[in-house]
């Protein structure tokens, strides 16, 4: 049985309480697989790192309930232990329908137990009525224990225990307020794995911290894994990667690492050779590829020293002009641009392949989107409908006059104008969109493919 660490909100703990399970875990010796709900990158970059095993994404908002089951299924038979981090509060999710994709939804769709971590600064009786209200407001969802979080002191705890004991619910775990361990954020969430030096001394106090708090006699037996019939593999789900290997070269630094695991996965399936390469410090790009795959990231972060790399920019234009299949998402849209302007009001020089500027600001665009192509490019054909997300402070100056997509938020009306964004043309892409290709695999397998025949092209 699979345990999901549900919040009472967002910022209740549950990222502290799932990374200190986990390394208590690896401290034990104990293989996890690990899942983390909604479109997030860098929580399961801290699994990953943690686990030594990638971390997958459960959205059926922007895959399907299919692919989720699919995927757990898949992945969570293959370990002893497994855990699923939620998103946000226990029963936010997408506005419409309302909930749909929520921590909630997961656990009814997987029927798996909910831990809810509650954050009790700040109260004590009242916490009762709080766990009450979460436990009983959907009786489909099974909270079958609760994680005290920020607990002041014996006295507060006695309070708490008092209060929670009449409700019949086992408290797994106490979290005192000192107990917090600073894990280093910024404009967007977290800081990266990549860019944090002391990330094995965060480990080693997750671990400490783990091993010391929650009840294992209790926790093991409900994150061991069990044998579950193999979800029923729709035909479109069958993968039948293209004749021939495709070199793909992949942007991965501290500046370039919003990739889902699924989506790298799937192109390597489908027949990609991916190379790593860093924007930051390559002169160029790896010789031989046959596509270039800009995932999101901090690019604004590391503005001054992806400038410098002039070699590597010089490079990477030419290669586009020349016509090698791109697909670019966000921080790799702003990459593209003709220069970055940082929180500071600095401007820095970038690629220059497209006519536009990435300004940071205060203002953060964030939310699921539904698109529909507007332009043939080497993934996609005018028409396409897709969904995707959006998260990001930036804003492009000079938008595109034929824009890639016409963009919705889900919830809003057929008679709402759309947003225009993207650039998309027969040899590239770059949007602010994330994709998921897990329903999808036609998008990247028609890449793919748009690639092997530039390939052969470029070298008759």
């Amino acid at each position: 049985m699979t345990l999901i660490i549900a919040g009472d909100r967002s910022g209740s703990g549950k990222t502290t309480t799932t990374l200190a399970l986990l390394a208590a875990l690896r401290q034990k010796q104990i293989q996890v697989q690990s899942f983390k709900v909604g479109p997030d990158y860098i929580d399961p970059m801290f699994h990953a790192r943690i686990t030594d095993r990638p971390c997958y994404n459960l959205d059926p908002v922007l895959t399907s309930e299919d692919y989720i089951e699919q995927t757990f299924y898949n992945h969570s038979q293959s370990q002893s232990h497994a855990l699923i981090e939620g998103v946000m509060g226990l029963f936010d999710g997408a506005a419409n329908p309302m909930g749909f994709g929520s921590t909630a939804f997961i656990a009814k769709h997987l029927k798996l137990p909910v831990l809810l971590v509650v954050n009790c600064q700040s109260t004590s009786q009242s916490i009762a009525a709080l766990i009450h209200g979460y436990r009983s407001f959907d009786p489909e969802v099974n909270v079958i224990g609760v994680v005290l979080n920020k607990v002041a002191s014996d006295r507060h705890l006695d309070l708490l225990k008092a209060a929670i004991e009449p409700l019949n619910l086992p408290i797994l775990g106490i979290l005192r307020r000192e107990d917090n361990i600073s894990l280093p954020d910024r404009h967007l969430g977290l800081v990266p794995t990549d860019e944090l030096p002391q990330l094995k001394q965060i480990f080693q106090q997750l671990a400490e911290l783990g091993l010391r708090c929650f009840d294992w006699e209790r926790l093991l037996p409900l994150l061991a894994t069990e044998t579950r019939p193999a979800p029923i593999v729709k035909p479109e789900q069958h993968l039948i990667p293209i004749a021939q290997k495709v070199r793909i070269a992949v942007a991965r630094d501290e500046a370039f690492n919003f990739y889902y695991a699924d989506n790298l996965e799937l192109l390597q399936k489908l027949g990609a050779e991916l190379i790593e390469w860093s924007p930051l410090r390559d002169r160029k790009l790896p010789d031989g590829i046959q596509g270039l795959y800009l995932g999101g990231g901090f690019p604004e972060m590391f503005a001054a020293q992806l400038a410098d790399n002039q070699t590597a920019t010089r490079h990477v234009r030419q290669s586009i002009v020349a016509g090698l299949p791109t697909y670019a998402e966000c921080g790799g849209l702003m990459y593209l641009g003709n220069s970055i302007r940082d929180f500071e009001n600095q401007d820095y020089p970038m690629v220059g392949a497209l006519p536009t500027q990435a300004v940071m600001g205060n203002r953060l665009t964030l939310g699921y989107r539904n698109a529909i192509a507007q332009s043939n490019t080497p993934m996609l054909r005018i028409g396409d409908r897709l969904r995707g997300h959006e998260f990001h402070r930036s804003e492009i100056i000079h938008p595109p006059i034929d824009p890639l997509y016409h963009l919705k938020r889900l919830e809003q009306s057929d008679s709402e104008a759309p947003v225009l964004e993207g650039w998309g043309s027969g040899s590239f892409q770059a949007s602010y969109l994330h994709l998921h290709w897990g329903a999808t695999p036609k998008f990247p397998k028609r890449w793919l493919s748009e690639c092997q025949v530039w390939h052969k092209m470029a070298i008759s």
